[in-house]
């Protein structure tokens, strides 16, 4: 019970949903090891971003053999938006399996970056629709 009144604490900036945006790499800034290549970012808030990984994305063979890939949850990245010309760092918040669609991986970054970059990136993300 207080695992998800506290969940619902931390998740307090609004999400908004993007045109997905391609992030060429997902790298460990622990041992620069690529987690991931050529996802893309769904969900946004001035927080966090939201990636759809597919398990053929995923690097690491051992990520690539298991279901559960919370073995990342903590670990310091570095994410790499190709469509913004942008390179951010953060912490891997959470994880979920989608079954076959791949899974998804929530990445904080609120520690590195001040309040009102997030914000202004925020306003420049891409909702549905505006880029064709």
């Amino acid at each position: 019970m207080k695992k998800v009144a506290t969940e619902r604490k931390r998740r307090i900036a609004p999400r908004k949903e993007l045109t997905p945006l391609r992030v060429s790499a997902v790298t460990s800034l622990s041992d620069f090891a690529k987690i991931a290549k050529d996802c893309e970012a769904v969900e946004a808030s001035s927080t966090g971003l939201l990636l759809l990984v597919k398990r053929e994305q995923l690097i690491p063979q051992i990520l690539r053999r298991n279901l559960n890939i919370d073995c990342l949850i903590g670990d310091r990245v570095f994410l790499r938006l190709d469509d913004m010309n942008l390179e951010i760092s953060g912490v891997v918040a959470r994880t979920q399996l989608l079954g076959k669609k791949g899974y998804y991986i929530a990445v904080d970054y609120s520690d590195d970056a001040p309040e009102y970059w997030r914000e202004c990136l925020m306003d420049l993300l891409p909702q549905p629709g505006e880029i064709d």
